[in-house]
């Protein structure tokens, strides 16, 4: 699109916002600088758990969090806990069976009209309860040879009319290579959308560059970007700036959220987060029950807890904002409905 509006990114005291690369390589990953950053004893992060899953966090999430503070709900979606090193048996690697689904490679196909490309083997950031933190992603590699099996593959499916951009974190992947993917798959007749599932812009809002609107926009295929916040407290005023310049260019903004014991498991922040979304432009969409993969045991909510809940919301909010409670199951041909 031409003549697109600049993102507003917040102001430094002393020089301009960094880039989201420089951002990122400036994102916390070892123990003692997280400890520090957030005025809490070392002693309170599990070294262990740290080296089975090791931690990725941007400063720019660490910043909206209340130093001193161990309970703070962004902290303990970060934070490596002794709790992950014991799993119940129904917790696993693969919870919703994944691994069995990449043909081609790269690709995952669980429903009928729609394909999930794996574009990137990492994040921005490393949610403790991640249903892929345990993924193959090295066997998930796109080559060029791969990338045109997937090309072929969404040809010769007629019912496929919608490719999601996944991961890891699809964001993570350039503007001008994530522009030569759509530009090839928007060859491909019966495809109708692009669909991209990101936490990046809500870490780092400045990933919604100018670049990313020109690929996004610059095609006949429709665009959503399904973006990953839990807490009101992770939604701020630049994040909402930049989508707005996207949604005016025809960008359309979803959320998912994940119920989180001790974080998100209660009425008020989970009216507080649908409202803070629609005020950022962004239509609350899922509210997922955890996912059982293991090392995550400790956020699970309890599905009579769950159905209350979401039973509550639909008193608080009107009905667009709240979001269907789900949960995915392996094996079944869509998401499935709690209430």
């Amino acid at each position: 699109m031409k003549n697109q509006a600049r993102i507003i990114a917040q102001k430094q005291p002393c020089c301009e916002p960094l880039s989201w690369q420089q951002q990122l390589q400036e994102a916390v990953t070892d123990l003692a600088t997280l400890a520090e950053l957030v005025s809490l004893p070392i002693e309170q992060l599990s070294a262990e758990a740290h080296q089975q899953f090791p931690i990725m966090v941007p400063r720019s999430f660490i910043n909206k969090m209340q130093a001193g503070n161990p309970n703070d709900p962004l902290l303990q979606q970060v934070l490596p806990s002794t709790k992950e090193l014991t799993s119940p048996e129904n917790f696993s690697s693969d919870p919703l069976q994944e691994t069995g689904l990449n043909q081609p490679k790269g690709l995952l196909q669980k429903y009928q009209s729609r394909a999930l490309l794996v574009l990137a083997g990492k994040c921005a950031i490393n949610c403790r309860y991640c249903f892929r933190r345990h993924f193959p992603y090295q066997d998930n590699r796109i080559s060029s040879d791969d990338w045109q099996n997937i090309l072929d593959f969404l040809k010769a499916d007629t019912q496929i009319n919608e490719v999601i951009f996944s991961g890891g974190e699809p964001l993570l992947v350039s503007d001008s290579k994530l522009a030569r993917y759509i530009a090839n798959l928007e060859q491909i007749p019966q495809l109708k959308r692009i669909r991209i599932h990101t936490r990046l812009p809500i870490t780092i809002a400045q990933r919604l560059t100018d670049t990313l609107l020109t690929a996004l926009t610059n095609t006949r295929l429709k665009t959503i970007m399904v973006l990953h916040s839990n807490h009101p407290n992770e939604i701020d005023q630049t994040l909402a700036n930049a989508v707005a310049v996207f949604r005016q260019a025809g960008v359309h903004f979803l959320n998912q959220s994940v119920l989180l014991k001790g974080i998100n498991d209660d009425v008020s922040t989970l009216t507080q987060l649908s409202e803070a979304l629609f005020d950022a432009h962004i239509l609350p969409y899922y509210l997922h029950q955890l996912d059982r993969v293991e090392g995550a045991a400790h956020f699970a909510v309890n599905e009579a807890q769950a159905i209350a809940l979401h039973q509550q919301l639909q008193v608080n909010l009107p009905g667009f904002l709240v979001p269907k409670l789900v949960r995915e199951l392996p094996d079944q041909p869509h998401k499935t409905l709690l209430f």
